[in-house]
């Protein structure tokens, strides 16, 4: 039964780390694309290029553009299962967030180059590190601002 209570909670835990994960994927969605607007860049494919070799396949046209929007939305709902998972083995508040944050953007600065699909970070300048670890840390912010709500909460 003690295994039991274990798994329950966990999963229960990770479900409500995968709707934090969507709100969170969807406050960097809008930092990232105001981010691109002001200047004037156009969005980042590197998680859909890492993607694509890891699975390998390549798409291609309009279903590229599908495949990276796709892979932008599952990757930041999918991590917030581990931010679920944090708060479950009882870390809350900014130190999660923080644990949170290292472990996404840890795994892109590992991911990244392994697949070829983007040198690492100390070859992309001050600038370049720090907008990526500023929409990394709204996503972390957001995430675990509404994890902690949902886990407050409590079940339905």
């Amino acid at each position: 039964m003690r295994v039991l209570r274990l798994l329950s909670g966990a999963s229960a835990a990770a479900g409500r780390g995968l709707l934090a994960g969507l709100a969170g994927t969807a406050a960097m969605t809008v930092s990232s694309t105001l981010e691109a607007r002001i200047r004037g860049r156009g969005g980042s494919s590197a998680p859909a290029d890492a993607a694509a070799v890891a699975l390998g396949v390549h798409p291609e046209g309009e279903g590229g553009g599908r495949f990276s929007t796709l892979v932008h939305w599952g990757y930041g709902t999918g991590w917030g299962a581990v931010r679920g998972l944090v708060g479950w083995a009882g870390l809350s508040g900014t130190p999660a967030t923080a644990a949170h944050l290292a472990a996404v953007w840890g795994g892109e600065q590992v991911v990244l180059p392994a697949t070829g699909t983007s040198g690492p970070a100390t070859a992309w300048g001050v600038e370049e590190i720090a907008i990526d670890l500023l929409h990394h840390s709204v996503y972390a912010a957001a995430t675990g601002v509404v994890y902690e709500a949902l886990d407050r909460a409590g079940p339905a």
